[in-house]
């Protein structure tokens, strides 16, 4: 991609109704604007990072079996009058009537659209385990909506929901969420802390979010920090084995971690001192188990092996993928813009022409840009005749992990510049060198597979200088 062809609004000021610093980055490098109180739109350099979070829960809610569909953002309050939550729900869900005066409800989450669709196919215990998610557009009327995509009213999210015959079955899956929960967010570069927290308007006993600890998060933690030293790496979990998935669960919740709604003063007391932690934390995630809370009231049954009806167990796991862009920036940024980790920046690498125009400049730019798109990679060509003061700026604001900055001065010795937007170092080496480099370190971000260099063998880089 060219930037001279992309849309890019990028803002040298700062919007005044900016409260926090993921939400002053996106307006400021062109990724949202707002359309209403709580409500955006995604412009193309934030919906190209919210895809690539989209992939990553796709990838591994199917990596632990998970089935994808998708329902509508519009329902029947028929429903949710026969779950009983219709009127308990609150102001927050937004009520509508359609033209032959029914009334409708704009989603807020789907347990009762799925359990129907559960209670409309399935019959037998034959037919579970089940768990079935989607990726779809969600709307709570927030009184007070703010902090952007952090606390807006329309949010994109993952909703998914198990069905399973008995309690010890359903634990299982809220673990096997757990353990794809963990290994989501570390693809994303992100340390997301289960803490044991409060079922609300969903309800269940057994709950947990996930939460990225930050300076301008909306809930107050208390956690023992023994637990900011746990990974999940790269470990391989068979996500059938009760045993595995039941070891992971005890190795990331056994130590104190809680929202303010679940704290308990005398065991955080237990804690060494040294240890103990309070803090702010952004909710990007929540798993529960509610049992039969929605299966009873709405007969969702299947024949037992014992031949008798019994309402199946169920759970409901939530990411917040939208969210999840604001929780990023508030995790990685600096005062000159966002720093995206490698998994999800918008594009891999940068090219910086200092002087547009100059043939070997050009040319070298443009083969990098080829050579960069041959094995895979996507790199923004900066080719805007603009000073070479103003491109870095836009570049460190708008965070792409890497740069390739290519002048004059440098060909004539062979050499162009690779900085890293982290460290803010530089080192000079060949072009072919600069690419073959840049494809090592994403390969570990693409599926596993190596990002093989070989296409640049071939290339001739003596013209560039």
């Amino acid at each position: 991609m060219r930037l001279s062809r992309y849309f890019l609004p990028v803002l040298k000021e700062t919007p005044s109704e900016a409260q926090i610093v993921s939400h002053r980055m996106m307006l400021r490098a062109g990724m949202i604007k707002q359309s209403a109180a709580g409500i955006y739109s995604w412009l193309p350099l934030g919906f190209k990072v919210l895809r690539k979070l989209e992939n990553i829960v796709h990838e591994e809610q199917m990596r632990a079996g998970h089935i994808p569909m998708l329902m509508p953002t519009m329902q029947s309050a028929d429903l949710w009058r026969e779950s009983g939550r219709y009127d308990a729900y609150g102001e927050e869900m937004l009520r509508i009537k359609d033209r032959h005066d029914r009334d409708m409800l704009f989603t807020p989450t789907a347990e009762e659209l799925i359990t129907d669709i559960f209670r409309a196919n399935v019959s037998s215990y034959k037919d579970l385990p089940l768990t079935m998610y989607q990726i779809q557009w969600k709307f709570r009327d927030e009184i007070r909506p703010r902090f952007g995509v952090m606390r807006g009213r329309e949010f994109y999210m993952k909703d998914g929901y198990n069905f399973d015959l008995t309690k010890e079955d359903a634990l299982h899956a809220y673990n096997r969420h757990l353990v794809s929960y963990l290994r989501t967010y570390e693809r994303m570069g992100l340390q997301a802390i289960p803490m044991r927290a409060d079922g609300g308007p969903i309800g269940g006993d057994y709950t947990h979010e996930f939460l990225v600890l930050a300076e301008t998060g909306e809930s107050e933690v208390f956690y023992d920090s023994a637990v900011t030293d746990l990974t999940f790496g790269d470990r391989e979990i068979d996500y059938d084995s009760v045993e595995q998935c039941q070891a992971v669960l005890e190795e990331f919740t056994s130590r104190y971690a809680r929202t303010d709604e679940t704290h308990d003063e005398e065991l955080f007391n237990q804690i060494p001192e040294e240890r103990r932690r309070v803090a702010r934390g952004i909710e990007v995630g929540q798993i529960f188990y509610f049992g039969t809370k929605y299966s009873e009231p709405l007969n969702a049954v299947v024949q037992g092996p014992d031949g008798k009806q019994t309402p199946v167990h169920m759970g409901s796991h939530g990411i917040g993928v939208s969210r999840l862009l604001g929780a990023i920036i508030e995790a990685s940024h600096d005062e000159n813009g966002i720093i995206w980790p490698e998994g999800v920046t918008p594009f891999h690498c940068g090219i910086v022409n200092l002087k547009q125009g100059d043939e070997a400049a050009d040319a070298a730019c443009e083969q990098i840009e080829a050579a960069l798109t041959a094995v895979g990679l996507e790199p923004l060509y900066d080719d805007r005749k603009e000073r070479a003061g103003g491109k870095f700026a836009t570049m460190d604001l708008i965070g792409l992990p890497w740069r390739i900055t290519v002048g004059p001065r440098g060909l004539k010795n062979g050499v162009v510049e690779l900085t890293s937007r982290k460290t803010g170092e530089s080192v000079e080496m060949s072009p072919e060198e600069a690419v073959k480099k840049v494809a090592e370190i994403y390969a570990p971000h693409r599926g596993g597979g190596a990002v093989h260099p070989e296409p640049m063998a071939n290339r001739s880089f003596h013209t560039w200088v």
